[in-house]
């Protein structure tokens, strides 16, 4: 699967999230959309860098910019900074769900399903979860 482009979803009950990956070189992007409504809510980038606990591990620096009134910076951020890390890559994620009267344990669903595709990227590119 590696280079891309190319898509991944999870999906429970009403809830369902898409990733597009691409490989730019040695970069990734990543497009995380859901719901009725994708957009772009927020941007996370993370760049690998050594731990600073143990050099020999890698860990990752990250950004994140949000657009007002959005809350999906949360989930760039992390599948930003846990893709870097697993795949030693620069990383930029592009975040936008959307859905209507979202219960609190469906916003707890929809981070499960975040961290679902994150795995599975990870492993379409040989890296270990």
């Amino acid at each position: 699967m590696a280079e891309g482009p190319w898509q991944v979803s999870e999906r429970k009950g009403r809830l369902e999230v898409t990733a597009w990956v691409k490989a730019l070189g040695e970069d990734l992007v990543v497009l995380l959309f859901g719901g009725a409504k994708p957009h772009i809510g927020a941007v996370g980038m993370a760049e690998p860098r050594p731990s600073l606990r143990d050099p020999k591990e890698i860990s990752a620096t990250s950004s994140v910019f949000t657009f007002l009134g959005h809350k999906e910076d949360v989930v760039a951020k992390a599948v930003a900074e846990d893709l870097a890390k697993a795949l030693n890559r620069k990383v930029v994620v592009v975040a936008g769900m959307h859905w209507e009267g979202l219960r609190e344990e469906e916003v707890e669903e929809v981070l499960r399903l975040c961290e679902a595709l994150t795995r599975r990227i990870i492993e379409g590119f040989g890296g270990e979860v």
